[in-house]
């Protein structure tokens, strides 16, 4: 979309999410939470370019650590079920690829992920209510805010192209213990000490 972050070019500028940087990451610290995982299935609209780089980055993280990835290849809702119905029983993770379409519909992920009795990594805060475990990512409300700056250079007559790309500078480690209980998992106190937010 852009030529390069400091010098975006064309009419395009904004602020980035990073969530294919943070695949390695997310799975580290779903390694945590699961210790001695060996297989993870990874969910994501296959459609969207941004979630072939993410699941990408996924595969490479994963493989660097010895687990092996599973991918649930969606294009639509309705693929969503048919997807988890070819799981491996040997499946002991799931981690999930946001795009408009996810978005959409994580509360039926969390839903079969449950089902299933699989721990679940997410991108965003957003997707924990719906019965995920844990999220890790910018912090979304810091880059609305800051998005704001940007609308008032461009009203100011600042051109898009002369605006860097900005990275998020804020984190969140969320985790969902009422889910983690469901599961069965007891998540370590020095995981917890590092969350930004513990929802009970």
């Amino acid at each position: 979309m852009v030529a390069s972050l400091a010098r975006p070019g064309g009419n395009v500028t904004g602020l980035s999410l990073q969530s294919s940087e943070l695949a390695g990451k997310r799975i580290e610290l779903l390694r945590e939470v699961v210790p001695g995982i060996r297989r993870l299935a990874i969910i994501g609209n296959v459609g969207a370019p941004t979630t072939l780089l993410e699941i990408a980055a996924a595969q490479e993280a994963a493989g660097k650590l010895g687990i092996e990835v599973d991918v649930l290849e969606i294009r639509r809702a309705e693929e969503i079920v048919p997807a988890f119905g070819t799981l491996k029983s040997d499946v002991q993770a799931h981690y999930i690829c946001p795009d408009p379409l996810v978005n959409a519909n994580h509360a039926r992920i969390n839903t079969l992920a449950l089902g299933a009795r699989l721990p679940t990594m997410h991108p965003f805060r957003d997707y924990l209510g719906a019965g995920g475990l844990m999220s890790y990512g910018a912090d979304n409300t810091d880059l609305f805010r800051r998005a704001g700056g940007y609308v008032d250079k461009i009203l100011r007559g600042a051109k898009p192209s002369d605006l860097p790309v900005e990275q998020p500078t804020k984190f969140d480690l969320i985790v969902n213990l009422t889910t983690a209980e469901a599961l069965g998992l007891k998540i370590p106190d020095s995981f917890l000490l590092r969350a930004t937010e513990v929802i009970e």
